[in-house]
């Protein structure tokens, strides 16, 4: 799918939304500042990180990788939320047959660390520190992520319309279940694109600073022939 195909999609889309009507303050240009670096990771830094390393896991079906993915994981405690959106027709996937999907949600910490039990292929070290990873459970929490469940069919795009605060470092992530492709566009409201992701994978991390309090449109299009129930995450 083209910039520009997606990017006109998005806004007749938004033309369907509910109108909010609480930033009614007339803003021009870009909704973007310079970012300024921190070291800390946050609560949706972290989820994107662990998606990230439990991925390549699973290409080397390495369980030290998966291991480190699910206490990452596990450090991280996330607020389901609902949020308004629309669902329209992906333009570029007209007539696609939709064929049966394999996972019904994105992976999480227990999923994980069964996953690192399989690849650890009995090895008592490797299995040991697992198992006490089972029992500790989740444990010091860091809060700040809400998220959002969305179950998007093949030949589909998501728009949502997500609020974030002036000055404040603003974050969001797509974690897919792995059934298929997802692309990610965000825009603010003049239309300016602050985040375009169309890389092969349904793991997406975007960040940015607003310039001022503003809604942004948040597209994601499922390019693959499978649905794909992803969590929309932001901070």
């Amino acid at each position: 799918m083209t910039r520009t195909k997606l990017l006109s999609m998005v806004s007749a889309a938004a033309l369907a939304m509910t109108p909010i009507t609480a930033l009614a303050q007339d803003k021009s240009g870009e909704n973007v500042q310079p970012t300024e670096s921190t070291a800390e990771v946050s609560a949706v830094g972290k989820v994107a990180l662990a998606q990230d390393l439990f991925a390549y896991a699973q290409e080397g079906k390495n369980a030290v990788a998966a291991l480190a993915a699910a206490q990452i994981m596990q450090g991280v405690d996330a607020k389901d939320v609902e949020r308004e959106k629309t669902t329209s027709d992906n333009e570029d996937m007209a007539g696609v047959t939709e064929e049966a999907d394999g996972a019904d949600a994105p992976m999480d910490a227990e999923a994980m660390l069964t996953a690192a039990l399989e690849y650890a292929g009995g090895d008592p070290a490797v299995t040991g520190l697992i198992e006490d990873a089972q029992a500790e459970g989740s444990r010091g929490r860091i809060g700040g992520a809400s998220r959002t469940l969305s179950r998007l069919p093949a030949g589909k795009i998501d728009l949502f319309k997500v609020p974030f605060y002036g000055g404040r470092f603003a974050e969001l992530a797509i974690v897919g279940d792995g059934d298929a492709n997802l692309d990610l566009l965000v825009t603010d409201e003049n239309g300016n694109t602050i985040c375009l992701d169309k890389t092969y994978t349904d793991k997406i991390y975007c960040s940015f600073t607003p310039a001022w309090d503003g809604y942004f449109l948040v597209a994601v299009a499922n390019q693959g022939r499978k649905r794909n129930s992803y969590y929309i995450l932001t901070n």
